[in-house]
């Protein structure tokens, strides 16, 4: 566990809007390289996926190449996948804490609408935003409508929900663990990489290197910085 740069304690009242990335940090997988999975590309597309987390290659791109081998893919394939997510440990309990006491839950993903929707209704989070599948005839085009979810648009998407609640950016945190979580984390009052890849880590406020993501719950509750 690493905190930096904060002069005060920090408390999990002062923040009013939790903002999470989806893929490994509030669920256990990255949809693409399941979705991928049932397709028969796996392998393939979860190397470019590992490569775009460490920053290695532009988001977007390597995105919109691994959509296209999903190509022809049967949309009602993405049942399988949707019955393979589970919620990150520790998860359930901090976003039911959350929500109890008051704070905005959102969910910012550069994964797909079409498999996370229904997770989204079973935990209550109404505020999520992630890439739309192309489906034409019931089948994957190997496109994505609309403009990708890539590190800025995370980060608009966070700035968007603290407008729409009218939050100030300091009461905001961001959690995540990709290197197109940067943009998010760097926005947020408080930016939290989880497990993350090293190039995240470098510019977050917190490192949270445990196996429990509830842990954001004592963290941010905290009386004093002095952790090791």
């Amino acid at each position: 566990l690493l905190i930096q740069g904060f002069e005060a304690p920090l408390k999990l009242k002062d923040f009013k809007l939790i903002a999470f990335d989806m893929d490994s940090t509030l669920i256990n997988i990255e949809c693409i390289d399941e979705v991928a999975e049932v397709a028969g590309k796996k392998a393939e597309v979860a190397a470019i996926t590992e490569a775009a987390m460490r920053g290695e290659i532009d988001f977007t791109s390597s995105l919109t190449k691994r959509v296209s081998l999903l190509t022809g893919l049967s949309a009602d394939d993405l049942t399988t996948v949707r019955s393979e997510i589970h919620l990150s440990d520790g998860a359930t309990n901090l976003i039911k804490f959350l929500q109890s006491q008051g704070h905005i839950v959102a969910a910012v993903s550069g994964g797909f609408v079409d498999v996370i929707e229904p997770l989204m209704s079973e935990i209550g989070i109404a505020n999520y935003h992630a890439n739309k599948l192309e489906i034409i005839d019931g089948k994957l085009t190997g496109k994505i409508l609309g403009a990708i979810v890539d590190s800025k648009v995370k980060s608009d998407t966070l700035v968007k929900f603290a407008d729409q609640f009218k939050i100030p950016m300091a009461d905001t945190v961001a959690i995540g663990d990709g290197a197109n979580d940067i943009a998010m984390l760097q926005s947020a009052g408080v930016g939290i990489a989880f497990n993350a890849k090293p190039k995240l880590k470098e510019i977050a406020d917190i490192v949270l290197d445990m196996p429990n993501l509830d842990a954001v719950i004592y963290l941010l509750g905290l009386s004093n910085l002095d952790v090791t």
